[in-house]
């Protein structure tokens, strides 16, 4: 699937299946501390490949979620998913640094949650994130509460903001659906 933001520099962006390749430049993208402080909900040791290799595995294996990685420019720039959280359907995403501030994040979200059409979509972000919550927000997002929540990647209980998808009424980027 290809993503491009209309009206925008955006690259164009590709989302395909993960596959093996991808894993190593996952795992340097999780190792950035700044993205692990923006993210704050990350896991424990983000260091440790041997755990992020098995958690890897099982999430490719585990048919109920849906994962791509994401492309820009041939470069693979991070991971898009939708996956069960407390019994919703909930999004998330990673990008490596070098992609940030280029409206990628916001064209990958887009083209997932139009793959992933079912209804309705979650999605949890620090509420310190404002950059995570405006990609959200761009995408239809609402704003639907707000909790407490323990940050491994900042060591203590931070406000996290809950947000909702009901339609795809965020999905007006210029989306191929042929590939």
């Amino acid at each position: 699937m290809h993503a491009k933001q209309p009206g925008t520099n955006s690259a164009e962006v590709i989302l395909r299946q993960v596959v093996d390749e991808d894993l190593p430049i996952f795992f340097e993208h999780q190792l950035d501390e700044q993205a692990n402080w923006m993210a704050a909900f990350t896991w424990k040791d983000p260091g440790n490949r041997q755990v992020f290799e098995e958690r890897w595995s099982r999430i490719r294996a585990d048919e109920g979620i849906l994962i791509r990685t994401i492309l820009v420019e041939d470069r693979v720039a991070g991971s898009v998913l939708s996956f069960d959280l407390f019994g919703e359907l909930s999004v998330s995403y990673w990008l490596g640094r070098d992609f940030w501030g280029r409206g990628i994040a916001t064209s990958a979200l887009m083209a997932l949650i139009i793959i992933q059409d079912k209804r309705p979509l979650y999605a949890r972000a620090a509420s310190d994130n404002f950059g995570s919550l405006r990609v959200l927000e761009k995408c239809g997002f609402k704003v639907m509460g707000k909790e407490m929540g323990y940050a491994n990647a900042r060591g203590y209980e931070i406000e996290e903001f809950i947000l909702k998808l009901e339609t795809q009424e965020g999905s007006s980027g210029e989306v191929d659906t042929a590939n």
